[in-house]
């Protein structure tokens, strides 16, 4: 198992995650809750979030194979998705549209795992992800990458307190702008290995 591929994986699924702006929901949604009682949606929305990736993941060849698509029109797919998404966080729009008064239940899953911090951008990214026809040590890599990225993401989430009294909510905002500009970048990417692919394979 290659390191550098691991830090690969986690680096583009941290980003596509959209951490900053999760962490910026998160702390909205869990204000007027306990100290136990935050730590305990952190531990629950982490863990939702993990096993939604994996099954999403090994997911991938049995839905191109159902669907009767190819992986690089997926690709640009996908990658369109991801630009507007990126879009949206610089230009402060709300993916995961208003936050209802007065939440109550468990908002682990719905709406901090899915579709906040898996939102389509990300779920098809994983979809390609898993769907391409690596070999056992690429599929180590990138479990590897995908475990590491969600670890770090509960860990952020963990902070969430110490790091809006750091940095504030101007802070997180502009974190979360930066998040966008990178999550364009690879959006980009994507679409253009989908296109190269499907026009000269």
């Amino acid at each position: 198992m290659m390191l550098s591929n691991v830090i690969g994986v986690f680096i583009k699924l941290f980003f596509l995650f959209t951490p900053f702006f999760v962490l910026s929901m998160f702390i909205a949604m869990t204000r007027s809750l306990s100290t136990h009682e935050r730590r305990m949606v952190v531990n629950k929305t982490t863990v939702a979030v993990w096993i939604s990736s994996l099954l999403i993941y090994f997911g991938g060849n049995w839905a191109f194979g159902t669907i009767g698509i190819t992986i690089d029109a997926f690709r640009i797919g996908t990658g369109v998705i991801l630009m507007i998404s990126a879009i949206e966080l610089v230009l402060g729009k709300n993916k995961g549209g208003e936050l209802p008064d007065g939440e109550h239940g468990d908002i682990t899953v719905v709406p901090l795992a899915i579709p906040y911090t898996l939102g389509p951008g990300t779920i098809g990214a994983l979809l390609v992800m898993g769907g391409e026809n690596a070999e056992l040590a690429a599929k180590t890599e990138h479990l590897a990458g995908i475990t590491a990225a969600v670890i770090a993401l509960g860990i952020l989430l963990s902070a969430s307190v110490g790091i809006e009294r750091i940095i504030g909510k101007r802070g997180i905002c502009i974190l979360s702008k930066i998040t966008g500009l990178v999550l364009a970048s690879i959006a980009a990417q994507v679409i253009f290995t989908g296109i190269k692919n499907f026009l000269f394979k």
